[in-house]
C-alpha cells in the first residue's frame, strides 16, 4: 500500500491516549513510506495524525470541502490540500487517492465515512482493506453491534469479517497488507414488486 486514508475526529476526546495514538499512527505510516490522505484539519485527532507524519518526513494530503476549510481550521503545512465542493466529493476523492482505509475514534462524521467505505466494499465497488484502530476499546460496542447484525440476519458473516480490527496500529497494518477480499456467499438480490 502506497497511501491510506485515515478517518478520525476533529476533536481530541477526553483521554490523551486518542491524540497520542493518532500521532503515533501518522509517524508509523510516514516511517513506512505510506502517504496519508485525511480530512485536512489541523485540530483534534486529524491534526495529531498529520503532525505525526509531517514531523517524521511523511507526505500528507488533506481533502476538505470549502465550507469546512475555516470551520475545521485547515492545516497550512500539508504536502497538498485539495478543496472540493461537497462532503460526498470529499469521500470520493479520498477513496480515489488511497489503497486502504483506517478509521480511528471520532463521531458521526467519522462513522459515516467508514460505513460508506464498508458499504462500497460490500457492493463490490472496491476491494480495499478497511481497518478499525480500536484505541482504548473505543469500538468494542460497534464490534458487538456488527456481530448482532449477523446473529439477527441483517449482515452476512463474510461482510462482518471484512472489517479488520486491532488495538495495535502495527498489527492492523499487517492485517491490511495481508488482506484478501472475501468471496460473497450470496449475490445481492433485488426484490421484485408486483
Amino acid at each position: 500500500m502506497k497511501s491510506i486514508v485515515v478517518f478520525c475526529g476533529a476533536g481530541d476526546g477526553y483521554n490523551e491516549c486518542y491524540r497520542e495514538a493518532a500521532y503515533e499512527l501518522g509517524a508509523m505510516l510516514a516511517g513506512r513510506g505510506i502517504q496519508i490522505v485525511y480530512g485536512g484539519a489541523k485540530v483534534g485527532l486529524m491534526g495529531a495524525l498529520a503532525q505525526g507524519a509531517l514531523e517524521n518526513g511523511g507526505k500528507v494530503t488533506g481533502v476538505t470541502p470549502g465550507f469546512l476549510k475555516t470551520q475545521e481550521v485547515a492545516h497550512d503545512a500539508l504536502t497538498e490540500l485539495i478543496v472540493v465542493d461537497t462532503m460526498h466529493e470529499r469521500k470520493l476523492k479520498m477513496h480515489e487517492l488511497s489503497d486502504g482505509i483506517i478509521t480511528m475514534p471520532g463521531g458521526w462524521g467519522t462513522m459515516e465515512e467508514m460505513f460508506e467505505m464498508l458499504t462500497w466494499g460490500q457492493l463490490g465497488l472496491h476491494e480495499k482493506p478497511v481497518g478499525l484502530l480500536n484505541v482504548n476499546g473505543y469500538y468494542d460496542a460497534l464490534k458487538a453491534l456488527s456481530d448482532n447484525m449477523v446473529t439477527e440476519g441483517f449482515l452476512d458473516e463474510f461482510v462482518n469479517t471484512s472489517l479488520l480490527i486491532s488495538e495495535s496500529a502495527e498489527e492492523l497494518l499487517t492485517k491490511m497488507e495481508e488482506y484478501t477480499p472475501p468471496i460473497p456467499t450470496k449475490k445481492i438480490m433485488t426484490r421484485q414488486t408486483t
